[in-house]
């Protein structure tokens, strides 16, 4: 057989009438591809979004402020989720996925409840605005995220078999 040629002649060997012979993806194989291709994208967008709270939290430490240990420790939970979200989505494990979207759940929701307790007062500071604005973003992203790594694990799943 020859090599195939650039372009679109046809290989030689072969009159088209093979076409159903030929392999086919499953559609959800390529689901899965762009979900994984997807949650790369939000992990990252996630971790600046961490990475810019962790920010808000050195400059707290150096304004000689008394440290805000719930949003420290939602931070940290969250930033670890998102590490154990990467090595579900590289080795494909369904157990590391949902251990993700529980973890980065609760270290956002920890986020947002440390913002609503904390003493917000907008006149005064405006790294208070941008805290709100982060988390704001955070839990927007968390609910895509979730969207989409359910998806994401309903087709790494074996399909159901019918009795």
């Amino acid at each position: 057989m020859q090599q195939r040629n650039s372009g679109n002649q046809r290989p030689s060997g072969t009159d088209g009438s093979d076409f159903s012979y030929r392999m086919v993806v499953d559609n959800r194989y390529t689901k899965v591809a762009k979900g994984k291709s997807t949650l790369s994208k939000v992990l990252v967008i996630q971790a600046v979004v961490v990475l810019l709270g962790v920010f808000d939290i050195l400059f707290t430490l150096l304004n000689n402020k008394p440290l805000e240990t719930l949003a420290a420790v939602s931070s940290s939970i969250t930033f670890i989720s998102m590490i154990i979200g990467e090595l579900g989505r590289k080795t494909s494990r369904v157990s590391f996925l949902k251990l993700y979207m529980a973890a980065s759940s609760i270290g956002i929701i920890g986020l947002f409840t440390s913002v609503i307790q904390s003493n917000i007062q907008l006149e005064k500071d405006k790294f208070d605005i941008l805290k709100i604005a982060f988390v704001s973003i955070g839990l927007f992203l968390q609910i895509f995220s979730l969207t989409k790594t359910s998806s994401l694990i309903g087709n790494m799943s074996p399909p159901k078999r019918a009795s």
